[in-house]
């Protein structure tokens, strides 16, 4: 449990940390007034907070999420007190407005390339082998009781030949839970079985398919990466991470996935307390895809995210007026409801898995 704990306020912490110095930064940046930068929230004035050079830093005590309070901008303070300054967020152009606004996501998912580089410029990678031969046989699945072992060659699935891994595999997964034969060479001895393939979940164009499964890994060749390819590597896997984000949501709202797979804080505080006895290269990479669902969710244009506050920039700059005070507050409010919902929503998700 202490683990947990610890581990997900590393984690949230230093993502949170991060979301939130690109505010400020890209803020200063414009000459926009930074009044507060809290890591964490200050509810009820329990924290430690200072002041310098105009700006209150705080460490609130509770520790999820954070947040930068800039002069001028109607946010979740509700603040509308506005004087017209050059320094303030209402008096600077479109675009400073959504580069401020923008400037969070922009860092999460740069801390996401920067650490999935790390990862991959230390370890190197493991390039799977393209030829049917088993690397590895997870214990207690079908595999196993098959009899399969590693360096064993599979050369036909349901009497249908097979060259590489990848015909293999598409047998294989077209077949959830059904008996398959399998015909393979061990040491120049072809050998004969059948077993039931287990039935695991893939998303695939925002639906989720069932897929066969009998628990074997092809055989990796391991090498080292230089730097400028472990950046481009780096790169690529936080975009495949966004693309899983983006096809998980859409399946949520079509209807694909139930609202109860959603999770929150206390099922990534257990996933990251798992991820910490993995050692230190695993949790390096929860913490790189939470960042990135992180910037996902936060660019999207709901009230009271980041992406809200973009889409209102856009639309005044194209209208060339600032929308009314009161329409401004009631889209925020609402927004904070929905965000609220959510949560409560989530929460539930994360006890009813804990209770079960």
């Amino acid at each position: 449990m202490i683990v947990s704990i610890l581990s997900f306020i590393l984690v949230i912490g230093v993502l949170v940390f991060i979301h939130e110095l690109g505010h400020f930064m890209a803020a200063k940046s414009v000459g926009v007034r930074v009044e507060k930068f809290y890591l964490g929230f200050n509810f009820f004035g329990l924290g430690i907070k200072k002041m310098y050079k105009g700006t209150e830093y705080g460490i609130g005590l509770f520790p999820l999420g954070g947040y930068v309070k800039v002069a001028g901008i109607i946010d979740e303070s509700m603040d509308t007190e506005y004087m017209g300054a050059p320094d303030e967020f209402r008096s600077k152009n479109t675009l400073q407005k959504i580069w401020i606004m923008s400037a969070g996501v922009i860092m999460n998912l740069l801390l996401a390339i920067l650490i999935l580089a790390h990862l991959t410029y230390q370890n190197g990678i493991n390039e799977p082998d393209p030829r049917a031969v088993v690397g590895r046989v997870y214990s207690e699945y079908p595999a196993e009781l098959l009899g399969l072992e590693e360096g064993d060659e599979i050369l036909s699935i349901n009497e249908i030949a097979v060259s590489n891994w990848k015909e293999m595999t598409d047998e294989i997964h077209s077949r959830p839970e059904e008996e398959i034969k399998v015909s393979w060479d061990h040491n120049g001895i072809i050998k004969y079985g059948s077993v039931l393939t287990k039935k695991t979940q893939q998303f695939i164009d925002d639906n989720v398919v069932e897929l066969g499964m009998i628990g074997i890994i092809p055989i990796l060749n391991h090498r080292e990466t230089d730097f400028m390819e472990s950046l481009s590597i780096g790169f690529s896997q936080t975009i495949r991470f966004l693309d899983l984000t983006y096809r998980s949501l859409m399946a949520l709202v079509k209807g694909n996935v139930s609202i109860k797979e959603l999770a929150g804080p206390i099922m990534i505080a257990k996933i990251a307390g798992e991820t910490a006895s993995e050692g230190l290269n695993a949790l390096l990479g929860l913490m790189a895809f939470i960042s990135v669902n992180l910037a996902f969710i936060n660019i999207l244009p709901i009230p009271g995210l980041d992406g809200g506050h973009v889409l209102i920039a856009l639309i005044e700059g194209i209208i060339r007026r600032d929308i009314p005070l009161k329409v401004k507050m009631g889209i925020q409010q609402a927004g904070l409801l929905i965000l609220l919902m959510l949560f409560i929503t989530i929460m539930v998700n994360d006890i009813q898995r804990l209770i079960q």
